[in-house]
């Protein structure tokens, strides 16, 4: 595996583009064919060119970095074998060529021990999270929380009072943290008229269709009730936005700000981030994120060393303590759910999928079309993994990518207790 450092003001003046983005904005202007526009950006094969150049599509905020964190190089990984979920064999680098991957990043103790780039993509090339940036948001709430600048018993209409008259009447910060909300939200990306499509149009994602409101927040206010606050979990992009208002709400300060000074300075991210804004100029926390395989990998270390970086306390140790270990209820709310099959023993805790791993629970960032963090404390690993899957959700595909960091974890404990021989 490969480290490619290149700086594209470095990069040698070409025409040519890398497999699976071929021919795709080539030209001046391009020809329509091979144009990535707002229409079609998330879907194949242009969604591997838009994934790298979000902010030529939506406007973006800056999510200014500060002083970058060492990452050492360390003893080279290699290529573990891996059992598909299928049961078959394979190697890592198999299931990599396999799940088109754009980055691929581990670290073990902190130490760079293998890192991959592929469609054009280098080290300092950001690259859209997806709802990986729900996890990078839960951490900033996290901060606010221990600053007793938000309650998470509180009525989220405490701080947003707009949207007494929504579906959000009644739920908490808690709930919005947990997924728990009663709110009627449907996640379902194949159904055009699912509420993430709307949502999608008017936090400027895709065309606005007429009668869409301009904007993310003013679509919050207009989501119904479809059941209890507090019961099973669902996944609800737009509980993450509606935690962001109130986020913004109670410090003053606007999302993409308020990541910089909370998380990404203090993790020693190298490179700015950037997140993307809605007609309003409100920023997008639910997926919006774009970052480097570099910095995401100093976030997920931030996880493994419970909440420090850089010497210091980025997250209370608190708040992810209860993310592993959280109250009675969490688990039994995600294990009702279809959730169960794919997950089999997991739960979602303030913004973080959680599964069980060999030597505890591990803290996994989930985004549509494969993008991924794996921050397993157990076995001082972390796992980045940016991607173009041609689908927005594919289970296979995740299930590998799953089977290949638990293949990953095993090997580099398996590796740090073999006796040493001369």
């Amino acid at each position: 595996m490969t480290h490619d450092d290149a700086d594209p003001k470095n990069a040698e003046i070409s025409g040519a583009m890398p497999d699976g983005m071929r021919g795709l904005m080539v030209g001046f202007p391009p020809p329509a064919q091979s144009q990535v526009t707002l229409a079609n950006w998330q879907d194949p094969p242009f969604n591997r060119w838009g994934f790298q150049h979000v902010r030529e599509l939506i406007p973006s905020h800056p999510i200014p970095a500060g002083r970058p964190a060492p990452l050492p190089a360390g003893p080279p990984l290699g290529n573990p074998g891996v059992v598909r979920v299928d049961g078959s064999t394979a190697t890592l680098e198999d299931v990599l060529d396999g799940t088109y991957t754009d980055a691929f990043l581990v670290l073990h103790d902190g130490q760079v021990v293998a890192e991959r780039y592929d469609a054009g993509m280098t080290a300092g090339t950001r690259h859209l999270l997806m709802s990986v940036s729900k996890s990078i948001l839960g951490c900033a709430v996290g901060v606010l929380v221990g600053r007793g600048l938000l309650d998470l018993q509180a009525p989220v209409t405490d701080y947003v009072p707009e949207v007494g008259g929504s579906g959000y009447a009644g739920a908490t910060i808690r709930d919005l943290l947990d997924m728990r909300t009663g709110v009627a939200f449907r996640e379902t990306y194949t159904a055009l008229d699912a509420e993430v499509r709307v949502m999608e149009r008017s936090m400027g994602w895709r065309p606005a269709q007429p009668g869409d409101p301009a904007g993310t927040y003013p679509y919050l206010a207009t989501l119904g009730n479809g059941g209890p606050h507090g019961g099973e979990f669902s996944y609800r992009s737009a509980d993450t936005d509606m935690l962001g208002w109130a986020c913004e709400r109670v410090s003053g300060v606007r999302v993409a700000d308020l990541i910089s000074a909370l998380i990404w300075q203090p993790i020693g991210a190298e490179r700015d981030a950037e997140i993307t804004c809605d007609p309003l100029g409100t920023a997008i926390p639910d997926g919006g994120i774009s970052a480097t395989a570099r910095d995401l990998a100093r976030f997920g270390q931030m996880l493994v060393d419970d909440g420090v970086a850089q010497g210091r306390v980025v997250v209370p140790a608190g708040w992810l303590d209860d993310v592993r270990q959280p109250e009675p209820g969490v688990r039994e709310a995600f294990a009702s759910t279809d959730n169960e099959y794919v997950l089999p023993g997991g739960w979602y805790r303030s913004q973080f999928w959680v599964i069980p791993g060999a030597g505890g629970p591990v803290l996994v960032c989930l985004g549509i079309h494969g993008q991924l963090v794996y921050a397993d404390r157990a076995a001082r690993t972390v796992v980045v993994k940016m991607s173009s899957w041609p689908d927005a959700q594919n289970a296979t595909y995740l299930l590998d990518t799953l089977q290949s960091c638990a293949a990953v974890a095993t090997h580099l404990s398996a590796r740090e207790t073999a006796p040493r021989t001369r």
